[in-house]
């Protein structure tokens, strides 16, 4: 980057709310802390387990949305402890944090040293003030053979559509973890029949996204299922604007503005999630995707389908973002050299992918891997911002997973408010086309989707869909064997009551060894 250049950079990092990085050296330490409130009030959560340890994080704010979460600026210590058992009577771990105000006093601790495959119980304390008690489990060891792993995969969630109450239902399940695909806040304010509201305006700076971000984490039921197990977490476009791509905005706004408010999204997203140190942001990027295995069962390659990709082709005039189009009518969108995971996200991931020794290779990203082609008859529209809109990219992918015999490869994603049950074709087009892989997209917690009649209508061109409905706001839960997958579509009858009862609308059973799913 060029000195002019950098410097603009800097200003516009400076007007949204970026202070100094000597502000933390400059704060005093305060060794005694007292609080007029709970300083707990966005909870507790653990993250990306290992066989010796995991993540766990919590913010002190004592109010929750006000600037600095009502915190003075000072840094304050905070004691963490991990236990054998809930009452917290069997120590086994512990240590000191210190929950910095250049980092809104979020803390995040690695903790090692832990036996592999237990649950264990985790607390923090501040001054005299103590969290709530969380849960998290480790990882079974790289030469374990699990007999089975239970998760669960949601996405989007817009406050002001409906309430949190699928994750009431998802702390009863009997859960190892929790796979998070994006959008885990929205910036905007849209939809019909809200049920809440956002408490200020679209976010722009840090100060604005903190504000939004414990807004959302102040939901009792969010709240309990961050408790309740570990989770793993990947991004989408609404945790910064939707339909961003890399540095080209929606609105079109300059680059370097755009990157700066980038830069405020990615540290407020970091400051809220239990995420590892190597995903620290630095400015307007930050390494997310990674992998996780559990022993020879599975292993997660949770990829970021957002910061690299290229723009989406044939935009709408005078628009960034996405658009649905003829493809007929966009050359631009087939040009082979339009990526969604950048250049070295996909080494990375087919490297993984040929190393993996797993029985299932979940591919854990933000939205649709297969083809839906959204014109009855003749002809293919495409939506732009999912994987239609990258169809050399996707082949690319799919190519590599059949020819290179990737492991029971299975994707799961979200992002379209819908249920999807897919057979990923090699050529969508070609009805013989040999079925490579299985996909399950998960619907939204409460974001609205499209009518079911418009679904309908597009069916007859999408032989390889294998069930798509628009109806329910819910989640999928997974129990993965070494002899079969067993995904369970969970449909909330309402998302406009807490205390809607949650059902299973259908289950799937992928078999070792035979890519796609049979209904169960």
């Amino acid at each position: 980057m060029n000195t002019p250049d950098r410097r603009r950079f800097l200003q516009a990092l400076a007007a949204l709310g970026f202070a100094s990085s000597l502000h933390s050296a400059r704060a005093q330490l305060q060794s005694n802390p007292r609080f007029t409130a709970n300083p707990f009030s966005l909870g507790v959560a653990s993250g990306y387990p290992l066989p010796n340890g995991m993540v766990l994080w919590t913010r002190l704010a004592p109010v929750a949305e006000a600037p600095g979460g009502g915190m003075a600026p000072e840094v304050v210590p905070v004691r963490w402890e991990v236990a054998k058992d809930e009452r917290m009577g069997q120590v086994v771990a512990s240590g000191t944090a210190y929950a910095a105000p250049d980092w809104a006093h979020s803390v995040h601790v690695e903790v090692t040293g832990l036996d592999p495959a237990h649950w264990y119980w985790y607390r923090f304390t501040a001054g005299d003030a103590r969290s709530p008690v969380g849960r998290a489990r480790t990882a079974p060891g790289a030469a374990a053979r699990p007999d089975k792993l239970r998760f669960a995969f949601a996405s989007c969630q817009q406050y002001e559509q409906g309430y949190f109450s699928a994750y009431r239902h998802m702390v009863k399940d009997d859960l190892d973890l929790v796979v998070f695909l994006g959008d885990y806040i929205y910036e905007s304010s849209w939809g019909r029949d809200h049920v809440r509201k956002h408490s200020t305006s679209e976010p722009q700076t840090l100060s604005d996204y903190r504000a939004r971000y414990a807004q959302y984490k102040s939901d009792p039921d969010l709240q309990a299922a961050h408790a309740a197990f570990p989770w793993v977490c990947t991004w989408d476009d609404h945790e910064v604007e939707n339909d961003y791509a890399n540095d080209r905005s929606e609105n079109l706004d300059h680059p370097e503005w755009f990157l700066a408010r980038r830069a405020a999204a990615y540290k407020a997203y970091y400051e809220h999630m239990p995420l590892r140190r190597e995903m620290l942001p630095f400015g307007p990027h930050a390494r997310l995707y990674t992998r996780l295995a559990f022993g020879n069962l599975a292993s997660f390659h949770v990829l970021d389908d957002r910061q690299y990709r290229a723009p989406q082709a044939c935009p709408r005039p005078g628009r960034g973002g996405s658009n649905t189009i003829d493809v007929a009518d966009c050359a631009a969108i087939a040009d082979p050299a339009r990526t969604m995971l950048g250049a070295e996200q996909e080494k990375w991931l087919e490297a993984g992918l040929s190393a993996s020794k797993a029985k299932w290779n979940i591919l854990a990203q933000q939205t649709t891997l297969a083809q839906f082609d959204q014109k009855p008859g003749p002809g293919r529209r495409a939506w732009t911002d999912g994987w239609d809109g990258y169809p050399a990219a996707r082949r690319k992918l799919v190519d590599f997973i059949a020819e290179s015999k990737v492991g029971n490869p299975v994707v799961i994603g979200g992002d379209v408010h819908m249920f999807f049950v897919n057979d990923i074709k090699r050529d969508f087009d070609d009805p013989k086309s040999p079925v490579v892989a299985s996909e399950f997209v998960g619907t939204s917690i409460t974001s609205q989707a499209f009518p079911q009649d418009t679904v309908n209508r597009y069916l007859p061109d999408n032989p390889h869909v294998k069930l798509a409905d628009s109806r329910y706001r819910g989640y999928a839960r997974v129990e993965a064997t070494q002899s079969r997958i067993v995904t369970d579509l969970r449909a909330m009858d309402t998302i406009k009551e807490k205390d809607a009862a949650c059902n299973t609308l259908a289950s799937f059973v992928v078999e070792d060894g035979r890519p796609g799913a049979q209904k169960a």
